[in-house]
């Protein structure tokens, strides 16, 4: 009879470890079952999500300040047609960004005097293609801007303006005694009536364009108790220099020679003040 033996033969199964239905613990709080962990990341047979972060509050973008115009008027000159310089830039520039097409080129003439009657029809304002006090701040955003270290006092404003007025008429006095030749300016020798005007204003710092429909249309119209010395007096097809007291200096075809004399008929006044 054989000898038992009690070592295993080579191949032998070996019998699975019978484990209780309890799975140790290990530290953690991870089944232990015989040397493999069944980690936390497995259980339930996948790992979880980390929970999303709670989306940020939506902030609302600031509202945008208000504006200040592009463009700004910064004298505060009258400008007007035949008005030329920087200023003048300043006011096309101003007029482009309200719509207009205008070059900007320092030059006031047709366009610009077209583009701020439109303007000023638009916010109701005087309609009268000169830019003053009004038509200035409006354009500025609804205050004037007065010319660096400028101060303008309504009465230092009305003797600047009488001043300038008496100046004109002066002007136009220094002429009486030349021709009359239609379309001539030529001081000391011959104006018709609207190179005589122009000549006179220019001699204070205003240009005034050259005919008299282009003037009447650049000024202001005014009542005859509202004229001042250096105002223009008008007529159909013809035009002078009120000097006060009644008298006008005009350039006329009768009696052929810039003269003054008594203002005749039921002539308009025309102001640049």
């Amino acid at each position: 009879m054989a000898t038992s033996n009690s070592h295993r033969a080579p191949g032998r199964a070996v019998t699975p470890l019978r484990h209780s239905g309890r799975a140790l613990r290990g530290t953690g709080g991870a089944a232990v079952l015989g040397t493999v962990l069944i980690g936390s990341a497995f259980a339930s047979g996948a790992a979880q999500a980390a929970p999303a972060a709670p989306a940020a509050a939506a902030v609302a973008a600031p509202a945008a300040a208000p504006t200040a115009p592009t463009s700004v008027l910064d004298s505060s000159k009258k400008l007007r047609w035949g008005s030329e310089g920087s200023s003048v830039e300043q006011l096309q520039s101003a007029l482009n960004d309200e719509g207009a097409s205008l070059a900007v080129d320092g030059k006031f003439g047709k366009r610009t005097h077209s583009a701020v009657k439109d303007y000023q029809r638009a916010h109701g304002l005087q309609v009268d293609g000169v830019v003053g006090s009004e038509t200035r701040g409006s354009l500025n955003g609804g205050a004037s801007v007065a010319s660096a270290g400028a101060s303008a006092p309504a009465s230092g404003s009305s003797s600047s303006s009488s001043s300038s007025g008496e100046a004109i008429v002066d002007a136009a006095r220094t002429q009486i005694g030349a021709s009359y030749s239609w379309g001539s300016s030529n001081p000391g020798v011959s104006f018709d009536c609207s190179g005589l005007t122009q000549y006179a204003y220019k001699q204070v710092g205003i240009d005034l364009p050259r005919t008299s429909g282009q003037q009447v249309a650049a000024g202001t119209q005014v009542s005859k108790s509202e004229a001042q010395p250096g105002d223009l007096v008008v007529w159909p097809g013809h035009m002078g220099i009120y000097a006060g007291g009644d008298k006008v200096v005009d350039a006329g075809r009768s009696p052929g020679a810039v003269t003054e004399r008594t203002i005749w008929g039921s002539p308009t006044f025309v102001s640049f003040r």
